[in-house]
């Protein structure tokens, strides 16, 4: 009888063993996939919109200052833009759909001043949705479609005076892209949330209006990009054409023009019109 007790205690030993062999090989190779991903840095962060740092950005005129002791600032100042997003689910309606949440930084900066101050910066959260379009037969082309939701603010509190540097917005969007050979296109439209998101800067829409359209167009390794936005009632608006060429892996010889109102929040209805030029580290 005792020998019997000793051969099933062996046995659920060598299984528990085994078991635990098991467990710590599978903790192995997850512990193993997490510190690839930690060294690769691949934490499914992808570019949004371009990331650039441009050191040299010219424009006509000077730019004015909203500050309570103003700033002498001069007309060339150097710009830079973080652009990430993430997927966070995706296929909820059996369409194939990703849903994505995103972040974009931009900034004025004045480097060419003593005290290299930040003119403006701009801070610009999304929550939103891509539809895929497999359209291969009609002549639009379509690629997909996109619905979201953003806030773009410059951070500032409003001081009740009228120098206050305050601006923002909420509003939803939606994009429709297509897609002819190396040509993409993309109409956007977008209206403010609740109608009453505008306190900061109440004719916003009147100088950046309600709706863009945008051409990216692809030769060799040239990448041109050309968009144009605007209010047909009051007919402001804004047009930027940038240019985009690799140097390195990841880095592009990345220049920049733009006319129009609403280049930054804080000169949404200031006309100007600035060359800029550096590098941008996404396209």
């Amino acid at each position: 009888m005792g020998k019997y007790i000793l051969i099933l205690i062996i046995i659920c030993l060598s299984v528990f063993a085994s078991d635990e062999e098991i467990y710590e090989k599978t903790k192995d190779v997850e512990t193993k996939e997490f510190m690839q991903k930690w060294e690769d840095s691949s934490f499914g962060l992808k570019p949004h919109y371009v990331n650039y740092l441009l050191p040299y950005g010219y424009r006509e005129g000077k730019y004015k200052s909203y500050d309570m002791t103003p700033e002498q600032y001069r007309n060339i100042e150097a710009e830079l833009q973080i652009s990430l997003k993430i997927g966070v689910t995706k296929n909820f309606f059996n369409l194939n759909e990703i849903y994505y949440i995103s972040y974009s930084h931009r900034a004025f900066w004045q480097i060419y001043v003593d005290s290299s101050p930040f003119r403006e910066t701009n801070y610009n959260p999304e929550a939103f949705v891509v539809f895929p379009i497999s359209d291969t037969d009609s002549m639009f082309k379509l690629r997909d479609l996109t619905i979201g939701y953003s806030h773009l603010s410059n951070g500032q509190g409003d001081n009740g005076t009228a120098t206050s540097r305050s601006r923002s917005v909420n509003y939803f969007y939606t994009t429709l892209r297509m897609t002819h050979d190396f040509l993409i296109t993309d109409f956007t439209l977008w209206v403010p949330f609740m109608g009453n998101d505008l306190s900061d800067n109440p004719d916003l829409i009147d100088y950046v209006g309600c709706g863009q359209v945008k051409f990216s167009y692809f030769t060799g390794k040239h990448m041109f990009t050309l968009k144009g936005r605007g209010n047909i009632s009051t007919g402001n608006g804004a047009v930027e054409a940038t240019y985009s060429y690799p140097l390195i892996k990841d880095v592009y010889l990345y220049g920049k023009i733009f006319s129009g109102y609403g280049e930054s929040l804080i000169d949404y209805n200031n006309y100007i019109t600035k060359f800029s030029i550096g590098f941008s580290f996404s396209r």
